[in-house]
């Protein structure tokens, strides 16, 4: 069902019936001429009115005007910056139907961009909770101090009142914080482990700052030109499965604490280490995955760029012999690897691999694969290429590190 009319002003109006869920937090119906219309705000199954806002030959975005019959996963959002910040795509669909959505945009995904015939994608592993889940929460700065988030499809900066996504440890510290406008100061992070927290300030160059801080919290300022501690430790110690891991202002880790040790266990079972066995662990981080194959006898070789990550890496393993660390981009050092790992682990940033990795990756012809994925667009990208090449996708499971939004995290089994 889909009518197109336009009113006095020339704005097209399109009433329809909405179809499902788009990776990137839209739901998707198409109009009597068959062009597809992506809706903010709205849920598959929903009849709806909506307004054209950015129109194509193919397909437009169309902004949400009213819900003629709503769907029976529509709740009332919980924050009352929701629809206006850039936060959050997903608090009118009740938490327990977010983990089936988000399988089916990975299915889907996989089948229109990677050529896969009914992928196998297990059900996702859901959140134990839908909120104050995350524990590394990046603010972007109002012109008057004020912490906030861009706005959906804007530089535009909501201050924000509320927020539903951070620890409790988070949500204690940043209300509290009152900035004035500082030359340099870009945004505010903050970070926590356990009830440890540190305020992260990313500047563009060295601080000039006064800092009066009535916190229990660390306070650093991070610049091109290096990390600089305003107040208590420069880095977080987390605990995976009694593991203890360093994690400084500048290196990335796993924002949702209860569901890591579940991904960590995700990539040994699809790595199935023996001990003896060569594993590479490309994008290694601060050495999540290296240091829990490590301990099972498996000599790593581990690749990560980050000057920051590999000096915590160098710390977290350590105890550790057999673990060579080269710091270097993938695509520069894979070749020089030896050939034929036994199995190779992969966590890239949201662009994925790219052709020339996964060319490589091919090349050196590990029985086994681990793709870690935060995009699982790139993922089925790159997965045509391995499929391609001879690998056979055994399986992929979501897990639900975003609730709330539409990022999804993915851990698929690649075999040769």
């Amino acid at each position: 069902m889909a009518n197109t009319s336009a009113d006095t002003s020339g704005v097209e109006r399109i009433d329809l019936r909405l179809e499902g869920l788009a990776y990137g937090g839209d739901a998707f119906g198409r109009d009597a001429a068959g062009r597809m219309v992506f809706v903010p705000f709205a849920l598959p199954g929903e009849h709806v009115a909506v307004e054209v806002v950015e129109a194509h030959a193919s397909w437009c975005r169309a902004r949400l005007v009213e819900v003629f019959e709503p769907s029976p996963d529509r709740v009332v959002p919980r924050c009352r910056h929701f629809g206006a910040c850039g936060g959050c795509h997903y608090q009118h669909l009740d938490a327990a139907a977010q983990p089936p959505a988000k399988r089916a945009i990975v299915c889907a995904q996989l089948e229109r961009l990677g050529g896969f015939t009914n992928p196998p994608v297990a059900e996702t592993i859901a959140s134990p909770s839908g909120w104050n889940t995350r524990n590394h929460v990046q603010f972007s700065l109002t012109p008057d101090g004020r912490l906030g988030f861009q706005a959906a499809r804007s530089n535009e900066v909501v201050a924000l009142e509320e927020c539903h996504l951070p620890t409790e440890a988070i949500g204690a510290v940043w209300p509290a914080l009152h900035l004035d406008p500082l030359p340099g100061l870009e945004r505010v992070a903050l970070r926590c482990a356990g009830d440890e927290t540190l305020i992260v300030f990313h500047g563009a160059d060295e601080p000039e700052v006064e800092l009066e801080l009535d916190l229990r919290a660390s306070a650093v300022w991070l610049s091109p030109l290096g990390a600089h501690v305003l107040a208590g430790q420069s880095a977080l110690i987390h605990d995976v499965r009694g593991r203890l891991f360093r994690v400084q202002a500048a290196s990335f880790f796993q924002t949702h604490a209860a569901l890591t040790p579940i991904l960590v266990d995700l990539v040994l079972r699809g790595l199935q280490p023996a001990p003896g066995q060569t594993v590479f662990d490309l994008y290694a981080g601060v050495g999540l995955f290296s240091a829990f194959l490590a301990e099972r006898g498996v000599r790593v070789l581990a690749v990560e760029h980050s000057a920051s990550a590999c000096d915590d890496f160098t710390v977290n393993l350590e105890e550790f012999d057999a673990v060579d660390l080269y710091q270097s981009g993938v695509e520069q050092v894979l070749a020089s690897l030896p050939a034929h790992p036994d199995a190779v682990v992969v966590d890239p940033p949201r662009a994925g691999l790219g052709r020339p990795i996964v060319a490589a990756l091919v090349e050196h012809a590990p029985p086994r694969l681990v793709y870690v994925s935060c995009d699982p667009s790139t993922l089925a990208r790159d997965g045509r290429q391995l499929a391609t090449a001879g690998y056979h996708l055994e399986q992929v499971t979501p897990i639900d590190l975003f609730p709330q939004t539409f990022h999804i995290e993915t851990v698929s089994v690649w075999t040769r």
